[in-house]
């Protein structure tokens, strides 16, 4: 049993590498990565650092998995969604697109201006800041760390699932290609170029593996979670999380990345999971059960 376990966490690491090389369909990819995390809980009784590692590799099934549809840009084109997010903004912003608004209301500043590099900054911090506060969560309480992980992996999950079923353009890129009236700035982009140099081009192939998943917006929609979550730990710990989500929230809308349509997307798919929370739980129990059990016999 170990050995099948060790297997199967091997393959959630190597078969998502090479996938294209050996032209692995998206299906078998998408099960070698799925089985990573419950490997894991067999191969090793339970421990704090087991419990981060199964969320660090729901991260990386996350990551691996909502690049997926890109690795056939031609296809994902086919059903790529690119007028019906700025359709609905432009209803939201009396007739304009609320990013070329705030991005009007702001040209005054300049290009590279505090403003703009500050926003980029929380716009880059959020690759830390949900998992950081959920390392804060299980320092403090293993129970609570599990719910509050298995939420978070939920937002995810089904976050990967829209973007596979339903790919939609941001509107950096709606801007690019001539789909709005107004242009929209990619900011981020344009201060990453002067922040961080030669490194800039790297940095941005390595996070930037599929332009068209933007419906829902998972950075606002973990901030939310995240706030939430610690709200349950304590005030502070709750004011810092919505400060950040708030900041974050305006800041996707501004440098160009998000539609508001997307935030509420992400808001609308936190609100369900917390909701469905009651009714995931017992599944989730019971799952957890029958990985204690093979956990048991392996470890015997």
């Amino acid at each position: 049993m170990k050995g099948a376990a060790a297997a199967a966490l091997a393959a959630a690491f190597v078969v998502p590498l090479v996938r294209k090389r050996k032209r692995i369909p998206a299906a078998v990819t998408t099960a070698a990565l799925a089985a990573g995390p419950p490997a894991l809980a067999v191969l090793s009784p339970r421990t704090r650092l087991r419990d981060a590692g199964m969320h660090a590799l729901q991260m990386w099934m996350f990551t691996l998995a909502h690049e997926l549809p890109y690795d056939d840009p031609e296809r994902a084109a086919s059903r790529l969604r690119v007028g019906y997010p700025i359709r609905v903004d432009r209803v939201l912003g009396g007739g304009e697109l609320p990013n070329v608004r705030l991005q009007r209301a702001l040209a005054g500043l300049g290009r590279g201006n505090l403003v703009d590099r500050f926003l980029s900054w929380v716009h880059w911090s959020w690759f830390f800041e949900p998992h950081g506060a959920l390392t804060y969560i299980l320092a403090r309480d293993q129970e609570q760390f599990a719910r509050s992980a298995r939420q978070m992996a939920a937002v995810y999950d089904i976050g990967c699932v829209v973007y596979a079923a339903v790919p939609t353009a941001p509107p950096w890129w709606a801007s690019e290609e001539g789909h709005t009236d107004a242009e929209i700035r990619r900011i981020m982009v344009e201060v990453g170029e002067e922040e961080w140099g030669k490194a800039w081009p790297v940095l941005y192939d390595v996070l930037g593996g599929n332009p068209w998943a933007a419906m829902p917006s998972l950075h606002f929609a973990s901030s939310l979670m995240t706030a939430l979550l610690l709200s349950e730990m304590g005030l502070r710990e709750g004011i810092a999380g919505w400060a950040y989500a708030g900041t974050l929230g305006f800041a996707l809308v501004y440098l160009g990345e998000h539609y508001v349509v997307d935030l509420l997307a992400g808001a609308a798919l936190v609100i369900a999971v917390r909701r469905g929370e009651r009714y995931a739980e017992p599944v989730a129990k019971a799952v957890s059960r029958a990985l204690q059990r093979l956990e048991r016999i392996a470890n015997e």
